[in-house]
């Protein structure tokens, strides 16, 4: 069994040997139910495996835009 401590707004932090015995991720749905003088925690739902990051998600025919292109220069009036 492990102990944790609860925050001042009553949170805790599931132990990580826990967490991955029962595939507790971020986004992952849980239930609590209180038993006599325990609380039980319930995994309802899984989440989806939340992205790292979203590069090379968007695709596009167009040619890429160099790195020191100037966004800025689009704004000056052309004479």
């Amino acid at each position: 069994m492990e102990a944790t401590s609860v925050t001042s707004k009553g949170q805790v932090t599931i132990p990580k040997a826990i967490r991955d015995r029962l595939g507790i991720k971020q986004g992952t749905m849980v239930e609590f139910t209180v038993v006599d003088s325990r609380v039980e925690l319930k995994v309802k739902g899984r989440s989806a495996e939340p992205f790292k990051s979203g590069f090379g998600m968007l695709r596009s025919n167009k040619a890429p835009v160099p790195v020191d292109f100037d966004a800025a220069s689009l704004l000056k009036k052309k004479k």
